[in-house]
Order: structure tokens, then sequence, then C-alpha cells
């Protein structure tokens, strides 16, 4: 097999002389390097993948104990930044928690609606509360089976079975393809050159869910969308940057009180730019309607310019599924993409922290047999502050200053 896939017996061998399963040190919000997470995660898991490029540096490590996620990548080779989030005193602990077991890695395999009267995560008759939400074993602590290897993609498999709030049980077949993009690749996805110079890491993750049951999935009956979610890590000068469609009512489309209006210290509406502070000190969460979304979400740390972008694909009039948690008027009149900043609960604990940048898919009937396929790209881009400027001014815009200024202290 070409070097370019390299599996865990090989990545052992790079790091024989590293000290056991020792979280790395990192200090507040700072990341981790690329080596220090692989090293942590090759002592705990042991169906993982390391995609890794012949034509530059990047790296992507893919978790099938985890559902086949993306746990983190790297622009820069072993040495370079590490960009996602990683849990790693739940990691390490080795056990299961109630709720959620929030792993971390940079995008995640999920299945909406949260909520609602077709709600995944609420037992049928139970109030919307706390004390009764539980993410389904199936996307939460799944064994994802290694069906396919190439050159720089992985493959997993997973049969399962979930029932909605309705009561209505799903038969589901879940393949997800995970593939390495080359540089002319990026370019091609961004449909802007690259200033040159700018180390880069890409991949897109290729989402099928198909119903193998006997009856057709149906509105209303409830239906299912793919729900990708990424975590990353937070800092003091990190900052959400999503377009949106320049519409006179855009605002109305736009959800920002999943857990409470979030203050103007923390969200900022600018013409079609939401900004968003993402430090990980304050929980709240926003949602874009498809009729003001664009198929680009990202984020931009204003101190070392670096920037993170996600891709995905956007259907005007398809039906979004609502994860509020509540009985909705409209349940299929949800998001397509999400921007989360976590923070403390409210009895002190905190899971991260971290930030998330998350899409989903239109949810659609399914006969027995047939599939729905949903795409989403990652993007880490790195580089001098005057070609990172550049960049986010051809993204957005706006400077890096300007950005940075939406939440400095006057």
């Amino acid at each position: 097999m070409k070097n370019i896939l390299l599996i865990i017996p090989l990545v052992s061998m790079l790091f024989a002389c590293n000290t056991g399963s020792k979280p790395p040190e990192t200090t507040g919000n700072d990341a981790a390097t690329f080596d220090q997470d692989l090293n942590f995660l090759h002592h705990h898991l042991g169906n993982m993948v390391l995609l890794k490029s012949q034509e530059d540096s990047s790296m992507v490590i893919v978790a099938g104990d985890y559902q086949a996620r993306v746990m983190t990548s790297s622009a820069r080779g072993l040495g370079g930044k590490s960009y996602g989030w990683i849990n790693y005193a739940l990691i390490d602990s080795g056990t299961y928690q109630p709720h959620i077991n929030a792993f971390g890695g940079e995008e995640r395999f999920w299945l909406g609606p949260e909520g609602g009267q077709y709600a995944l995560f609420f037992p049928p008759g139970k109030a919307f509360e706390y004390q009764y939400w539980q993410t389904p074993g199936l996307i939460d602590t799944a064994y994802f089976e290694e069906a396919y290897r190439s050159n720089q993609e992985v493959v997993y498999t997973k049969q399962g079975t979930l029932q909605n709030y309705a009561g209505t049980t799903f038969h589901i077949g879940i393949r997800r393809r995970i593939s390495l993009l080359r540089r002319a690749e990026i370019v091609s996805r961004l449909g802007t050159a690259l200033p040159a110079g700018l180390a880069s890491v890409a991949y897109e993750t290729e989402n099928t869910v198909t119903n193998t049951g006997t009856n057709t999935w149906s509105k209303d009956a409830g239906l299912l969308s793919i729900w990708l979610l990424g975590m990353f890590t937070p800092s003091d000068k990190t900052v959400i940057v999503v377009p949106f469609k320049p519409l006179p009512a855009a605002r109305d489309y736009i959800n920002d009180d999943y857990f409470g209006k979030i203050p103007p210290e923390y969200l900022q509406i600018r013409d079609s730019l939401l900004l968003m502070k993402a430090d990980g000190r304050r929980r709240g969460k926003t949602g874009l309607a498809p009729e003001i979304a664009l198929p680009l979400s990202g984020s931009i740390d204003t101190e070392s310019g670096a920037i993170t972008l996600i891709l995905f694909s956007i259907d005007p009039s398809g039906a979004y599924v609502n994860s509020k948690w509540e009985h909705q008027q409209e349940p299929y009149s949800g998001d397509v993409a999400n921007c989360y900043n976590d923070g403390p609960l409210e009895d002190g604990g905190q899971m991260g922290p971290f930030y998330e940048l998350e899409s989903s898919s239109a949810a659609r009937p399914l006969s027995p047999g047939d599939s729905m396929v949903y795409r989403q790209t990652t993007v880490h881009l790195e580089g001098d502050r005057a070609s990172m400027d550049s960049l986010a001014q051809r993204l957005w815009h706006l400077s890096i200053q300007n950005i940075a200024d939406a939440f400095n202290k006057k």
C-alpha cells in the first residue's frame, strides 16, 4: 500500500519513543500540535486512519471508533497546528457519559431533528427537558466498520435502527466517505486563487443514508436530515464569519435564541455578514434558514490570520428539520447552517471549551432501498498576515482588523 494512507501499526512506529497516553499539555485555549494529538489518539483508538498527502504536508485523522468522524487535521505536517478540538479527559477516562459523549472532532456525523414532535433525541411522550435528552447510540457510541481504502480516502459503513418521538422506526444504512483534497481542488471549490505561500489542508465527506426498512419515510411520520458538526479550539481572538443573502428582511431568517438571546458583545449582524465571537466562554447558538443561507461558513483567528471554512450545498425549496426543544408549528422550517460558541451551563459545568460550525441537509421521503447523499468540504488555510488579509477581504469584504474590531472593547 502506498504511503499516502497510513494505518495505526505504521503510525505507532513514528511514535514509539513517545510517552503513553498522556494528553497534550496546552495552556488555556491553545491548540495542541498534530503529532501530539495523533500520539494521544493512537494510544486510545484501535480503528483509526491517517490520510497523508504526497504533494504537500496536509494530514487528516479519521476515527472509526467514533462514527468515522474526522478528529483533526494539519496543514503543516506532524508539527503543525491541530485544528480539531479533542476532549482528552473524556477519551482518557474510557467511560461513557449520560446524554452525550462529546469526544470532540472537527467533523462528526449526526442525524436530525434533535427536538420537536419528530425528535431523535427524546423518547416518545417525555418532556423536552435536559433530563430526557439523549444522543442516540448510533451517532454517539457506535463503532463504524471500514469498508474501503484507496490512496487518499477511506470509507466507513454502519447499519442501525432509530425511533423518533412520534414512535416511527427507521432502519438505516450509513456510508461515510472521507477524501483528502489536492490544492487544485481547494481552489476549484472556493472559486478563487490562493495567495502564494499559503499552507492548506482540506477534505470532503460524502455522507449517504439509505432506507433499509420496508416502509417509506414520510413527512407525517417524521423525516431525517444529515447533520454535520465540526468542533474547533476557541480563543479570545477567534471570530465566526458567516455570509448570507442581503435580503431586506434577512434578520427575520436568523435564529439567535437557541439558548437565550446572544448579546451584541458576542454577535454582530453587519450588512450581509454574521459575526460571532468564538472564545468558548459564553454559550450561544445561531442558525440561518435556507431563504438567506449561502453555501459557506467560516472562522478566522484574528491574531494568526488562520482561516477555517466549511462548504456545503443548499436546497432552496427543501424541507429542513426544526430541532428546537418544543412541539413545533413548522417542523420542516429549520436551519441550513448553525454556529455554536460553548460556555458554562447553568450548573457551572462545561463540555468544552470549543466552538462549532455546522450544516444540515434537506430531509426528504425515502422509499425502501432509496438513499440521500450530502457532502461537505472543510478547509484550513495558514499564511503570512498580508496574504491572509487579502484572502479575508476576497471572502468576506472585510479586513482582519475590521473583523477583530467588531468585538474589541471601546
